[in-house]
């Protein structure tokens, strides 16, 4: 019976040890546990382009339907004024409007065009807003829309545009120039529609 009991209380002892070992360990396990938290608020900014026929008078033409009418390029309406090579330019202005918080870049996003498109060709630059608009200038800026027809763009370019310290942020001026073909069509007549369009940048 002896060598029994002390057999059994060895186990006992051994059982207890280990779970006496047991606690010991998921106690000091615990004590190495540590956790740090972080919180922030986050708000987004505000980015809009808005344009204008004069640099004077701005507003947002969001849609093909809203479009600004270039009413000084006779192609925007009718083109039975125009003749074989003939060369007509109007500028179209565009800024960031004074609720803008950051910047980022303008390009031409797309052109359209009903009616005898293929006659006329096109180019649009990126100029200074007190620039003259006319042939002394057109190969001197920033090149963003161009197209053998009113219907295509073969330029990839694009400006900068930075929002306004106190208002509105500084305008470029976008030059249009659209060309006749030398073989135009009497009485020929199209309607072209350009988007330009704003990508904000990264505000950090």
């Amino acid at each position: 019976m002896a060598p029994s009991r002390t057999r059994r209380r060895k186990v006992l002892a051994i059982l207890a040890g280990g779970v006496v070992v047991g606690i010991g360990a998921a106690y000091t396990l615990a004590n190495w546990n540590d956790s740090e938290f972080a919180g922030g608020t986050f708000s987004t900014g505000t980015f809009n382009l808005e344009g204008s026929l004069d640099n004077a008078t701005y507003a947002d033409h969001a849609t093909a339907d809203a479009a600004a009418q270039l009413d000084a390029v006779e192609f925007v309406s009718e083109t039975s004024n125009m003749s074989p090579g003939e060369t007509a330019y109007d500028s179209f202005f565009v800024r960031l409007d004074e609720d803008t918080t950051v910047g980022g870049t303008v390009a031409q996003a797309s052109i359209a065009a009903t009616g005898a498109s293929d006659e006329f060709s096109y180019k649009v630059v990126a100029l200074g807003p007190g620039e003259p608009c006319d042939a002394s200038r057109i190969d001197l800026g920033t090149v963003l829309g161009e197209g053998a027809t009113l219907t295509e763009n073969t330029a990839t370019g694009t400006v900068d545009v930075a929002p306004g310290a106190d208002g509105p942020g500084l305008a470029w001026q976008l030059c249009i120039e659209v060309q006749a073909a030398e073989d135009l069509t009497q009485g020929a007549a199209t309607t072209a529609t350009w988007e330009f369009q704003a990508t904000s940048a990264d505000a950090s």
